[in-house]
C-alpha cells in the first residue's frame, strides 16, 4: 500500500509548528523556526529515488546533520547556529519517512538509508561531509562512513554504539535489551503506530522525557515533536528501519549486512554520550571504538541522558566544534 504524500491535509502557516486544532502537514513540521531568529533555508533536495527536506545555516565546509528518533531536523536547532557561527555549512536533513521528507512503502533498511544522506551530500554539491548523527541517526552514520567512505570527511556518533557493537549487545546484554524495550514494542503489527499517534503524540513526549536526564525538556519543544509524529504515515515510517533491524538479525540480509560492518571506520570520529543515558547503556557504546582505524575520540557528558545537543546544547556545541576545527584529533 502507497503512503500518503507528505503534504496531505490542512496546510498551516509557514514558520510555525502548527495551530492548535488543525491537522499536522510535513510544511508546518519541517519549516519552523530557530532560537535567535536566525534565517534557515529549508529547500527540497532529490537523492536516492526520494526526496528529502534540508534546513541549511552558514557557509563553509559542509556538515551534515542526522536526527533520531523520535524526533525530525528541528533537534539540531541549537548546532545549526553553533555550527554557522563557526564557519560551517550545517545542514540538518529530514530522514526517510519524517518531517518534511518523502515517505516511500519500502526503503528503510539501514544501507538504503545510508545511501539517502551519502545522495544528499552529493545533491548539495559537495565532495564530502562531516556526518554527525544522534540514536538512529549516529546508526546510519556509521553505516555510510563504511559504504561510502570517500563522502565522509569526519564522523561524529552521539548516543549510538557501532552497529555490530549494537546487536551483540541486543543479544547478549539483558540490561540492554530491557533498556531498548521500546524497540521490541515496535516489532507488533499496527500498535506502535496507533500509540504513538494517541492523544496528540502524548506517548511522544513521555519517551522524550523518560530518556532526558535532570535537564528536562521544555514542553513547548516537546509539543512540537508531537505534532511532527502525527503527520500521516510519519509513525509507521519511524519505526520501520527498528523492525529491520531486529528481524532481520538471523536472515540474509541481516546477516549480509552485519558482515559488511566488519570493515573498519577510516576517517576521524568523534563519539558521544551521556552518562545517565537510560536508552543506550555506557557499556554498549564505549568499545565501538575497535571499529575505527582513524583517531578516535571517547567523550563521556557526565550528567546528560539520550539527548546531549538538547540537555545541554552549549557543551555538545562547544565539544563538536572544537573536534571538527582540530586538524590533528587525538586517538
Amino acid at each position: 500500500m502507497t503512503a500518503p504524500s507528505p503534504d496531505s491535509g490542512t496546510s498551516g502557516t509557514p514558520g510555525t509548528p502548527g495551530t492548535p486544532g488543525t491537522p499536522p502537514t510535513a510544511a508546518t513540521a519541517a519549516r519552523i523556526d530557530i532560537p535567535g531568529g536566525r534565517e534557515v533555508t529549508h529547500r527540497d533536495v532529490a537523492a536516492n529515488g526520494a526526496r528529502f527536506h534540508v534546513a541549511e545555516l552558514g557557509d563553509g565546509p559542509l556538515v551534515l546533520l542526522l536526527h533520531g528518533f523520535p524526533q525530525f531536523w528541528w533537534t539540531w536547532r541549537h548546532q545549526l547556529t553553533a555550527l554557522a557561527d563557526a564557519g560551517y555549512r550545517a545542514v540538518a536533513m529530514d530522514l526517510r519517512g519524517v518531517g518534511g521528507s518523502d515517505r516511500t512503502p519500502r526503503g528503510y533498511d539501514p544501507a538504503n538509508l545510508a545511501l539517502d544522506i551519502t545522495g544528499v551530500v552529493r545533491s548539495l554539491g559537495e565532495p564530502d561531509a562531516a556526518l554527525v548523527g544522534h540514536d538512529l541517526g549516529g546508526y546510519l552514520a556509521w553505516t555510510a562512513a563504511v559504504m561510502r567512505p570517500k563522502l565522509v570527511r569526519r564522523l561524529v556518533v552521539s548516543s549510538m554504539p557501532h552497529p555490530r557493537r549494537w546487536r551483540s549487545a541486543m543479544l547478549s546484554d539483558f540490561g540492554q535489551t530491557r533498556a531498548s524495550s521500546h524497540i521490541w514494542g515496535f516489532q507488533r503489527p499496527f500498535v506502535p503506530e496507533r500509540q504513538l499517534v494517541a492523544d496528540g503524540g502524548a506517548l511522544v513526549g513521555q519517551l522524550i522525557r523518560d530518556w532526558s536526564g535532570p535537564r528536562l525538556p521544555e514542553e513547548d519543544d516537546v509539543a512540537v515533536y508531537q505534532r511532527a509524529m502525527c503527520i500521516p504515515s510519519t509513525a509507521h515510517c519511524s519505526v520501520e528501519p527498528y523492525r529491520w533491524m531486529m528481524r532481520s538479525m538471523a536472515r540474509p540480509d541481516g546477516l549480509q549486512f552485519n558482515r559488511r560492518m566488519k570493515r573498519p571506520v577510516r576517517v576521524p570520529t568523534l563519539h558521544l554520550h551521556g552518562s545517565l543515558d537510560p536508552v543506550m547503556r555506557t557499556r554498549s557504546a564505549a568499545g565501538s571504538g575497535e571499529y575505527v582505524e582513524a583517531p578516535y575520540r571517547w567523550r563521556l557528558f557526565d550528567g546528560l541522558g539520550h539527548f546531549p545537543h538538547e540537555e545541554d546544547p552549549v557543551a555538545f556545541s562547544t565539544e563538536l566544534v572544537n573536534w571538527l576545527k582540530d586538524p590533528e584529533p587525538d586517538r
